[in-house]
């Protein structure tokens, strides 16, 4: 039997102490996810630290530097069911030093979580992931204002940091922002109501996780299969066979469509459709296969099998958002690489356009350099044309990564505008 059940994945970010390991511990918790070897482990660790409770954020801290140390570095994965819906938890850091983190984890959301210490409001961390967020086009935030019970839960408190937030994102085109006051220490307002918050009267986090209205990701007219390997075979038993192998990032394909490779723009007809080695009628999103086409054309790695009627660019002059991620600063006409899609190209980065200010989340004027966590528009020179498009129109053409050419660190991610 098919299991339809929809399914959301988000991203919980704040800063360090801000609770997110313990509310995603509680989310598990609450809503019946642990296992019994897990719950046994915490409470023979909580005994051992002579607590009376167990330590929710050790459900979510997995490596021994963050049990240590007590903070997220590293971006975890975790999974949680209810009736309503299936959820995929991108758990990133709070410390700055790790906000490229964030970047990564929130790339694949549908939503964001962003947590607030009650007692120290919104924060310049606050600041740089709501505007990730808004850079990734996440459509739909959740401020979580966490550790009600350290301010006795006051609604003059929760009022204050809602308009605070308010007036920051206000610029900000995301359709949906709600706010929710919670403990997730003590529980109230993530799975139950709870007791301490009367004057609360909106949902349970659960409750906007649950209802959220999510968009369908429309495909129509943005068929793309990005070829990664050549498939050549000529035996006895195989004549001429010539395949291309990638995955389906976005659309579908057919036996009999039409198609074209970019960025040589040379048109053929899909001949046969291969997935799992066995022969298809079709091919969908996600999917990985071969395809074969009726006509001989010089494809390459990285070359963009597409529908007739996708017309994406083809340059080697872009403009993107880029999060710089690397200790050492962006360096002007450098050569460093690109990865795009499956293709790695040298390129240099010829203007720094503008920065972010994080205090105010607006474009700044043109600067000279990118340090670490910083955000900004670059103009990128690439020593050949790639096939791309805007990230908001296909995240897969519109995304990329800057590499170190000598490290061969990723120093930067970017979004194509």
């Amino acid at each position: 039997m098919v299991d339809n059940t929809e399914i959301l994945r988000f991203a919980t970010a704040g800063s360090v102490d801000d609770g997110k390991s313990t509310l995603i511990g509680r989310l598990l918790y609450d809503s019946k996810e642990i296992f019994l070897d897990q719950l046994e482990a915490l409470e023979e660790d909580s005994k051992s630290k002579n607590l009376d409770t167990i330590d929710l954020a050790h459900l979510t801290d997995g490596l021994k530097d963050e049990r240590e140390q007590g903070i997220t570095i590293d971006v975890a994965y975790r999974y949680f069911s209810t009736p309503k819906r299936k959820f995929i938890i991108a758990d990133t850091p709070g410390h700055e030093e790790y906000t490229r983190n964030m970047f990564t984890g929130a790339s694949n959301s549908s939503l964001a979580i962003i947590l607030i210490d009650s007692r120290k409001g919104v924060l310049r961390q606050s600041r740089r992931h709501l505007y990730i967020s808004y850079l990734l086009g996440i459509k739909n935030i959740i401020v979580a204002v966490n550790k009600m019970d350290l301010v006795n839960y006051s609604r003059e408190k929760f009022l204050s940091i809602r308009q605070d937030f308010k007036e920051i994102s206000k610029d900000l085109s995301i359709e949906s922002i709600n706010f929710v006051p919670l403990s997730a220490l003590n529980g109230d307002m993530i799975v139950r109501r709870g007791t301490n918050l009367p004057w609360y009267k909106g949902e349970t986090l659960i409750s906007l996780l649950e209802n959220v209205n999510l968009k369908k990701e429309s495909n129509t007219g943005q068929n793309c299969f990005p070829v990664q390997l050549i498939s050549r075979v000529d035996n006895e038993d195989v004549k001429d066979f010539r395949g291309y192998m990638g995955t389906v990032t976005s659309g579908r394909f057919k036996i009999g469509e039409k198609i074209k490779v970019l960025p040589s723009k040379k048109e053929s007809v899909i001949k046969n459709i291969l997935v799992s080695d066995s022969y298809s009628e079709e091919i969908n999103k996600n999917q990985s296969g071969t395809i074969l086409l009726e006509d001989e054309i010089e494809i390459s790695r990285g070359d963009l099998i597409a529908n007739v009627e996708y017309y994406p660019r083809t340059s080697s002059v872009i403009n993107c958002q880029v999060c710089w991620m690397s200790n050492e600063a962006l360096v002007l006409d450098k050569k460093y690489l690109i990865k795009h899609s499956n293709k790695i190209s040298k390129a240099i980065v010829t203007k720094i356009i503008n920065k972010v200010d994080i205090e105010s989340l607006k474009e700044t004027d043109s600067s000279n350099s990118l340090e670490m966590n910083d955000i900004g528009k670059v103009e990128i020179k690439i020593q050949n044309q790639i096939v791309n498009d805007s990230y908001e129109s296909n995240r897969n053409l519109g995304s990329l990564i800057i590499i170190d050419i000598e490290s061969n660190n990723t120093v930067g991610a970017g979004i194509i505008e």
